[in-house]
């Protein structure tokens, strides 16, 4: 009986560590489409987040030609493209953006690592000002609490940076509609109001702002992934999180949450490959 018990054990971590070897080092493509009567053509987009300097293939070469085979009119980054560690190379990060800037507009929102590289600079040294610059240098403005307005859908998108007390573990520090406003000022409502915040969890505050699509990632599919119960943990240490990825609704928002492509600290996906976002964004007339 224990001999039988064990070798069931022995079994199951043998498959977890093939699972976590290949969900490691692939991704998927998952497709959403959202209608709007404020949308006034199709418009294809890319969503990337927590890369975290990973590379599939030299210099990103599987995800390149995956995002080029989907031919995207815009490409949005939801942060952590690369990882705050001090002497870590972000070469990784920086080369995936400039190379998808020669081909396609990217609108970039900054993580909570992208934030902390330049809240200690010191911790950081020169990090976080030669990311900035190879991104501008790419033709890539990080929207850090700005907007741009995309004429040809009558898409407005904008990224939102928010403060380190809000990515507090254990505690959730309470948000509001009116520290959103402080930052961007009122949601458009005369166009397609995309808000690219990278912490979920307050999605119900986004949308009280008035986005009519969150696109998110920061908790990585909960690193491991259950039947039925989902993410197993967050990066804010809360079990079986509530947004670990998919789709979400409140009211007239929606929030699409990526799984990212990477990992840091636990560099362990299992049963929960890297996700490369495709959202369809299509008239409702």
């Amino acid at each position: 009986m224990l001999e039988g018990i064990l070798i069931c054990v022995i079994v199951m971590v043998v498959i977890c560590l093939i699972v976590t070897a290949l969900d490691c080092n692939r991704f998927v493509t998952v497709t959403y489409e959202i209608k709007s009567d404020k949308i006034t053509k199709p418009c294809r987009i890319v969503l990337l987040s927590d890369l975290h300097n990973k590379s599939f293939g030299k210099g990103n070469g599987r995800l390149l030609d995956r995002i080029d085979a989907l031919a995207p009119d815009e490409i949005l980054a939801a942060g952590d493209m690369l990882t705050a560690t001090a002497g870590h190379d972000y070469g990784p990060a920086l080369t995936l953006m400039e190379n998808l800037a020669r081909k396609y507009p990217v609108h970039y929102g900054m993580g909570n690592h992208e934030y902390r590289l330049r809240l200690y600079p010191d911790q950081y040294p020169g990090m976080y000002e030669g990311y900035l610059q190879g991104l501008k240098k790419a033709g890539i403005e990080p929207l850090i609490n700005q907007r741009t307005y995309l004429q040809a859908w009558n898409v407005d998108v904008c990224g939102v940076e928010i403060d380190r007390r809000y990515y507090r573990h254990f505690k959730k520090t309470p948000m509001g509609k009116e520290y959103l406003e402080m930052l961007l000022g009122e949601a458009r409502e005369d166009a397609f109001q995309v808000l690219i915040a990278h912490n979920p969890a307050y999605f119900a505050d986004y949308a009280d702002w008035g986005a009519d699509l969150v696109v998110s990632g920061h908790v990585h599919g909960g690193i491991m992934r259950l039947p039925v119960l989902g993410g197993v943990l967050s990066p804010s240490l809360t079990l079986f999180p509530k947004y670990d990825g998919g789709r979400f609704e409140k009211d007239k928002s929606t929030m699409i949450l990526s799984r990212g492509l990477g990992s840091h600290t636990l560099p362990l996906r299992i049963f929960n490959p890297g996700e490369l976002v495709v959202i369809n964004l299509l008239p409702d007339k």
